[in-house]
């Protein structure tokens, strides 16, 4: 699997953004998908996951603000991303797990794009 993420940009604290992820291969609908974030200086982090039958789960810090989907037609993985905060400025990954779950363990994850940089100014 092949994965390209886009969408990224500057924003005010309080705007919305939305990201998505390219995939190819004809095993996408297969696969837990997952979204991660590294902030400069911090490890890569968890923030939302879906298993392969749209079960979505995210990290307590997002929760509530960010929204993750998938459109296995389009091969696509989505994040978007309202209320957003000065601490949500972050490089954004998309990432795939062979498992029809996403692990919240970035070394679980068996494919990684490009990241796509987020900048929430305050």
């Amino acid at each position: 699997v092949q994965l390209q993420a886009s969408g990224g940009g500057t924003v005010a604290a309080g705007g919305s953004l939305r990201l998505s992820c390219a995939a190819s291969g004809r095993t996408f609908s297969n696969y837990g998908m997952g979204w991660f974030r590294q902030a400069p200086g911090e490890e890569r982090q968890f923030v939302a996951g879906i298993s392969w039958s749209s079960s979505t789960y995210y990290s307590d810090s997002v929760k509530g603000r960010f929204t993750i989907s998938r459109d296995n037609d389009k091969t696509m993985l989505y994040l978007q991303m309202n209320s957003l905060l000065p601490e949500d400025t972050a490089v954004y990954y998309c990432a795939a797990d062979r498992k029809s779950w996403a692990s919240r363990d970035p070394g679980a994850m068996a494919y990684w794009g490009k990241g796509t940089l987020v900048t929430v100014s305050s």
